[in-house]
């Protein structure tokens, strides 16, 4: 009998960061061997890994036709700098038991699972926002008729086990900015000779102040948007310098797409009317651009009956989460949703030093997907 907790806890022991999940994935690999998926493809986008099960007619034989209706999940593998402290150990650990549950209904002469494909995504690189990205780009995905796609995140906070849904947005969208202002340096005894940013940084700094929506409801939700300072470089530590050269690091937040290219727009011609104001020059950068994880209404009611079926308590999250979700990407390209887990009450934030994934999660969050599996029906 496989222990999926020492699974876990594997997994725990060798956290290896965006780009460098090679542990997680052939560990997923190995345990594939194991089941009987009909393809499994490896290295996908760097170290993802994309199973897929061909469920059986009523003859017991594997469907196989490029339209047939797909439904997918998805769980992420890398780890923080200081180690699996987000819980995607456990996420990884959930997949690889929902693919036990699958591989067991369709080798079953009671077979309980619709006449579909399911596609099962180990995803690498999500904390840099660029895993999801990599992973479309590999065009695997885009073979298969994907009907749904679900992905779900445990969260500190709520009861353990407890589903958290977010019938519109579940995390923000988040961009990092980095602007980047050339004047002129000069001898510090002239500085009438020269361009110094440092006025233009501290109107920028100002005036990007004004961006914060501070109301939190669900009327703001379309509305939301957050400016937050990161970082300011300005000149050189040489007295005998006037400073001609300056970077100031924002980072952005909206809770929808819409309302995230407003505030991009509105940042960026701010920083230049500044800028041609005080004579200096503007070049600028994004840095880890997330979308905003906004989730289909359907899939959501879909993960709700699941969940009541199992039974597991459901809780409606009105205000979405402010931290963002490279499932995102998917969510452009397929129906889906996202949905959060209960962690405990008294478990420390995500990313924090003490953060550890609850093992008794693993069987319900499993149980959940493969329920949400069971009732799959296409339109």
């Amino acid at each position: 009998m496989i222990d999926y907790k020492e699974i876990r806890h594997l997994l725990h022991e060798q956290p290896q960061t965006a780009g460098n999940e090679q542990f997680a994935h052939d560990t997923i690999v190995k345990h594939l061997q194991g089941l009987h998926p009909t393809k499994v493809y490896t290295n996908v986008g760097g170290y993802g890994v994309i199973a897929v099960w061909e469920t059986k007619d009523s003859s017991n034989q594997a469907i196989r036709h490029s339209s047939i209706p797909t439904i997918a999940f998805r769980a992420d593998t890398d780890a923080l700098p200081i180690g699996h402290r987000c819980g995607h150990d456990g996420h990884t650990t959930i997949l690889l038991r929902l693919a036990e549950l699958i591989d067991e209904a369709n080798d079953s002469r009671i077979n309980t699972l619709t006449h579909s494909r399911i596609l099962l995504l180990w995803q690498p690189a999500e904390e840099t926002g660029t895993g999801s990205r990599a992973i479309l780009d590999s065009g695997i995905l885009q073979q298969y008729d994907i009907r749904a796609i679900y992905g779900l995140h445990n969260l500190p906070g709520y009861p353990l086990g407890t589903v958290v849904l977010c019938p519109h947005t579940f995390a923000a969208a988040s961009t990092g900015v980095v602007y980047h202002l050339d004047g002129r340096e000069t001898h510090a005894s002239t500085p009438e000779l020269g361009v110094n940013p440092g006025l233009a940084v501290a109107e920028i700094i100002n005036r990007f102040s004004g961006f914060n929506e501070h109301s939190l409801n669900q009327s703001s939700i379309q509305t939301f948007k957050q400016s937050t300072l990161i970082c300011v470089r300005l000149g050189q530590p040489a007295f005998g310098t006037s400073a001609g050269h300056a970077e100031v690091m924002f980072t952005l937040r909206a809770f929808t797409n819409d309302a995230m290219e407003r505030l991009l727009t509105d940042a960026n011609n701010a920083v230049d009317e500044i800028a041609a104001r005080h004579g200096l020059t503007v070049t600028r950068s994004l840095v880890e651009p997330f979308r905003a994880t906004e989730n289909n209404p359907v899939c959501v009611k879909a993960i709700e009956k699941a969940a009541h079926d199992m039974p597991l308590s459901v809780v409606y999250k009105d205000i979405p989460n402010r931290w963002s979700e490279d499932f995102a990407e998917y969510l452009l390209e397929f129906q889906g949703a996202m949905f959060g887990i209960g962690s405990g009450e008294q478990q420390p934030e995500l990313h924090h030093p003490d953060y550890d994934f609850p093992d008794a999660l693993i069987e319900p969050a499993a149980q959940l997907f493969f329920r949400i599996c069971r009732s799959f029906s296409p339109a």
